[in-house]
């Protein structure tokens, strides 16, 4: 059965154009991008896939040259299928194994520009890394990642409970018991993750132990595909990186803390996961205005595991730490959840990525100040409205908003958004020492975060 995607809105929308250039599709390994595109062929009258991998006898089309009739005249006599533009989908699957491939989509777009293709591959950020250009403006690059927390409400037919979440605000909260459906929900989607092999577990069984070996299959194929990585770098360094974000997520990452290895070995090993697409980087800014990239700081970044799920099966694998943040997320109250380990932050930081358009690659920013006497961190910082939005993941009703306020007053912010497994509400506050000067706070729960992109 397939599950609905965010992206399959992006790609139908690309198929029903008259123009169209040839779709790279993007993203780490197991999302799901081979099953979109086989969803997407649905609405083709014909639907050709090839996997270069699997067949490489389809390399063959590719190596002579780069001729657009000559190459799709040998694919459809090699598939036994003929390619008509305007009727089929091309799929060419694991397009990495053979760069010339790569290359010669940027033709389509001029010589055969109704043809419908979409490629994809594992690890294929490494061959892109390696060719001096393919097709800057003659193809286009569309990005996908695990499934959010709309999508796994909707696969677990959940679409009215979407739909009531969808019409709140804070001036209209939720009924208490859609909250509390919507925040049981959310911490099953913590332990299930977004992987859809994962997602389809769940809906098929609502068994976690089950979920659980198809997400240690899955870092399994992660840590096996080490082996494949462009350069000379120690798989045993990439494994001990990998799981030392994990343990370290949400927090500015300490190379020191990998093991035994020099900086530079432990760099080029982030530089690595981060191309391959399983750690997110959140870089440090200013923020003292726009654009926030403007002031990073690459020196100081969070990494982010590309799957909340994942990164607790990381940290059983590193820690034994995954049963009792397990059982935390199951049996903790509302308000000591988002206490529990980096779930929370870390889930907040994945859904404000993952709901962007899949048309860019985007970069995410947090602010924080070192001082001695001044210790203070804003999460996440987006922009709304032309204007630098921070957002800080909370617990509860209660606690302090120190950091908060002193950064409104300082980058003179009268908006910002508190994350927590609240309702919908939202508060003002004067600030003693401008009173002049009012600072609104909407409060987003955990389970809402797409509302805020």
């Amino acid at each position: 059965m397939y599950y609905p995607r965010i992206i399959d809105h992006y790609l139908s929308e690309w198929a029903s154009r008259e123009v169209h250039k040839p779709i790279l599709l993007r993203g780490a390994r197991q999302v799901g991008k081979s099953t979109a595109v086989r969803h997407l062929g649905e609405q083709f009258e014909q639907y050709v896939e090839i996997n270069l991998e699997r067949h490489p006898q389809y390399k063959t089309a590719f190596q002579t040259d780069l001729n657009v009739s000559r190459i799709i005249s040998e694919i459809s006599a090699l598939a036994q299928r003929r390619i008509e533009p305007g009727r089929t989908l091309l799929f060419i699957d694991e397009i990495q194994e053979c760069p010339e491939a790569i290359m010669s989509l940027r033709f389509f777009k001029e010589d055969m520009p109704n043809l419908h293709i979409v490629a994809a591959g594992s690890l294929l950020e490494f061959a892109l890394n390696e060719l001096p250009t393919f097709g800057v403006g003659r193809i286009h690059s569309v990005f996908m990642h695990p499934m959010t927390f709309d999508e796994f409400l909707l696969a677990a037919g959940e679409e009215l409970l979407l739909e009531a979440r969808n019409a709140a605000s804070p001036l209209s909260p939720l009924a208490s018991p859609l909250h509390d459906k919507l925040v049981g929900l959310l911490r099953t989607y913590m332990l299930v993750g977004g992987m859809p092999e994962c997602v389809a577990k769940w809906v098929a069984t609502h068994d976690y132990l089950a979920c659980q070996e198809i997400q240690d299959d899955i870092l399994v194929s992660y840590e096996d595909d080490f082996a494949k990585y462009k350069g000379k770098v120690d798989v045993n360094l990439l494994r001990q990186t990998l799981r030392s974000a994990a343990v370290q997520a949400t927090r500015k990452f300490v190379y020191s803390q990998v093991g035994d290895y020099k900086t530079a070995e432990v760099k080029r090993a982030l530089d690595l996961l981060m191309l391959a697409g399983l750690l997110i980087p959140v870089t440090h800014t200013n923020a003292n205005g726009l654009p926030l990239g403007s002031e990073a700081d690459q020196s100081y970044r969070k990494m982010l595991p590309l799957d909340c799920a994942l990164t607790l099966r990381l940290l059983s694998m590193t820690m034994g730490e995954g049963a009792m943040l397990s059982t935390q997320i199951l049996t903790a109250s509302a308000a000591d959840l988002v206490n529990k380990g980096v779930m929370a932050e870390l889930m907040a930081g994945l859904e404000l990525l993952y709901y962007q358009t899949p048309h860019l690659r985007h970069e995410m920013y947090y602010w924080t100040r070192n001082s001695k006497n001044s210790l203070a961190e804003i999460d996440y910082l987006t922009v709304q409205n032309s204007h630098v939005l921070p957002i800080e993941v909370k617990a509860g009703t209660q606690g302090g908003m120190k950091s908060l306020w002193m950064f409104m007053r300082e980058k003179h912010l009268t908006e910002a958004v508190r994350c927590s497994l609240e309702n919908f509400g939202s508060f003002e506050y004067v600030d003693a020492e401008d009173s002049d000067a009012v600072r609104h706070v909407r409060i987003c729960p955990l389970y809402a975060i797409r509302s805020l992109i």
